[in-house]
C-alpha cells in the first residue's frame, strides 16, 4: 500500500481526541491492512421504481434536447453529484455532498441501472462529492477534507469491506481551522501526467484580505495537483472562486474548469466561468475579479496581477456551472465530438431563475472555445420552479451521456439515434 502524505497532521491531532481519533480511523486502518471488519455482506438496495421514478419521467418528457437525441430514467441515487464510469464499464460511482458513495450497476447493459446501492459502507465518509478513476482502476474520493483511494473499486464494490489507502489523511487537505461548511464539495480527476488534481473552493463570497495569502499558500480558492499516493502536493492554478467541475482535452491535454461567480452583486454580473488552464502557475483572477472581467467591490482598489487569465466563455450570470466532460464517445454525431458538456445547477440568488440545464461548448480548430448553448433544458419551470438541478456529465462506454441530479436524486441517460 502507498504511503500517507501528511501536511497538516498534527494541528488535527491536536484537535482531536485520541479516542474519536481511533473511532474515526478504525475502519480505514483495518481495510487499509486487508482485514475484515466483521460487517454483514449484504448490502441494501436502493428501490428503482415506483412513484418517485414515474414522476422523474413526467418531468423528463418536457426536457428539450436537439433532434434525434432522448433522455430517460438511468437511475434513482439519492443526493446524486460527481460522476465516475468505471474503466471496465462494470460500475458507475456517484458522489454525494452528504456521506455516501453510491455503486450504480447495469448488469445487462439495458440502458436502465438494475441495481443501486451505497459503495465502501463501512467507512464514515464527510461530503465525498469527488469520484473519479485512474486508467489503471483506482477510484479516488475527494471528501470536504480527506482523499481516499480504493483499489479495483469495480472488483470490491460488492462487499462492504472495501480494499482502501488514504492518500490525504482526514485535516490535511486544507487547514482544520479554515474548514467551513461553505464551497465544500470537492472534484477531482487524474491527469495525463498520471497526477491526482483537486479543487478546492474558498469558504468566503469574497475573502477578507487578511485571509488571501494563507489560503493562497495552501491552495484554497485552487486547483492543486500530488502524486497519486498524496506526495509532491503543489498548487497548480490558483486565483479562483469554487471550481467545481473540471477536465483534461484529450487533444492537448489542457485542463479545463467552471468557476463559480461572487453573489449579490445583481442579477446579470459577474458571469460565470468555463476556464483553461494551458500551463502550471496561472492566476485565473480571484479576488480581484467576481467572475469575467468584473472586478469585486472589494478588492476593485488593488491592483490586480499583469498577467491574470480570463475565461474562454463568460456564462450567464449565477447559473451555478458545475460538472464538465469533453466528449470522446462516438454515439453522438460528429459536431459533438470533442466538445464540453457541463451542468448548470441553477440560481439561487437571482430575481429571474436561471439554469437547471446541461450546456454544449464547441472548441475551435486550436482548440480554445467557441461558443456555448444550451443543449438540454426544461428542468426549471415558467413560474421559476425547479424539477430538477442538474450537477453533472459524465459519458458511458457507449457514449450515451449520464446527468446527475442532486435535487431529483438521480441519473438520467441521453441517447441519440439518426432522426
Amino acid at each position: 500500500m502507498r504511503k500517507k502524505c501528511s501536511l497538516f497532521a498534527p494541528l488535527f491531532l491536536l484537535l482531536m481526541t485520541g479516542s474519536a481519533l481511533a473511532q474515526a480511523d478504525d475502519a480505514v486502518a483495518k481495510l487499509g491492512a486487508m482485514k475484515s471488519t466483521g460487517a454483514a455482506p449484504e448490502i441494501p438496495l436502493i428501490a428503482q421504481g415506483g412513484a418517485k421514478a414515474d414522476a422523474i419521467r413526467k418531468t423528463l418528457a418536457d426536457i428539450k434536447l436537439p433532434p434525434g437525441f432522448k433522455i430517460d430514467l438511468y437511475a434513482l441515487v439519492p443526493d446524486a453529484r460527481h460522476i465516475a464510469v468505471g474503466p471496465q464499464g462494470v460500475v458507475t460511482f456517484v458522489g454525494t455532498r452528504k456521506a455516501k458513495v453510491y455503486a450504480v450497476t447495469d448488469r445487462g447493459k439495458s440502458g436502465v441501472a438494475d441495481e443501486v446501492k451505497v459503495f465502501a459502507p463501512t467507512i464514515e465518509m464527510k461530503l465525498p462529492n469527488g469520484v473519479c478513476f485512474s486508467k489503471d482502476g483506482f477510484l479516488y474520493v475527494a471528501e470536504q477534507n480527506r482523499v481516499l483511494e480504493f483499489a479495483a473499486a469495480e472488483f470490491f464494490y460488492e462487499s462492504p469491506d472495501v480494499a482502501v489507502n488514504v492518500v490525504v489523511p482526514e485535516g490535511s487537505l486544507i487547514p482544520a481551522e479554515e474548514q467551513s461548511f461553505n464551497h465544500t464539495a470537492r472534484v477531482c480527476r487524474v491527469g495525463p501526467d498520471n497526477k491526482l488534481y483537486i479543487a478546492i473552493g474558498q469558504p468566503f463570497n469574497v475573502p477578507p484580505k487578511e485571509k488571501y495569502q494563507l489560503y493562497k499558500k495552501v491552495g484554497m480558492g485552487a486547483i492543486i495537483r500530488m502524486d497519486r499516493d498524496g506526495k509532491n502536493r503543489e498548487i497548480y492554478a490558483s486565483g479562483i472562486r469554487n471550481s467545481v467541475g473540471l477536465d483534461f482535452n484529450p487533444k492537448d491535454n489542457t485542463l479545463w474548469f467552471t468557476d463559480n461567480q461572487v453573489d449579490g452583486m445583481g442579477d446579470d454580473i459577474p458571469p460565470g466561468e468555463l476556464n483553461r488552464a494551458i500551463k502550471m502557475g496561472e492566476d485565473f483572477g480571484f479576488p480581484w475579479y467576481g467572475g469575467g472581467h468584473t472586478r469585486t467591490v472589494e478588492y476593485k482598489d488593488e491592483t490586480a496581477p499583469a498577467d491574470i487569465v480570463f475565461p474562454q466563455i463568460e456564462m450567464v450570470a449565477h447559473a451555478a456551472d458545475l460538472g464538465m466532460q469533453f466528449y470522446t464517445g462516438k454515439m453522438f454525431p460528429e459536431k459533438y465530438r470533442g466538445g464540453i458538456f457541463s451542468a448548470q445547477h441553477g440560481s439561487w440568488n437571482r430575481t429571474v431563475p436561471i439554469g437547471a440545464r446541461v450546456m454544449f461548448t464547441t472548441l475551435k480548430a486550436d482548440s480554445t472555445a467557441d461558443k456555448t448553448e444550451p443543449f438540454a433544458e426544461g428542468w426549471m419551470t415558467a413560474d421559476g420552479e425547479y424539477k430538477g438541478r442538474p450537477v453533472d456529465v459524465a459519458a458511458l462506454h457507449d457514449g450515451s451521456l449520464l446527468v446527475s441530479d442532486d435535487f431529483a436524486g438521480a441519473l438520467y441517460r441521453i441517447t441519440y439515434s439518426a432522426p
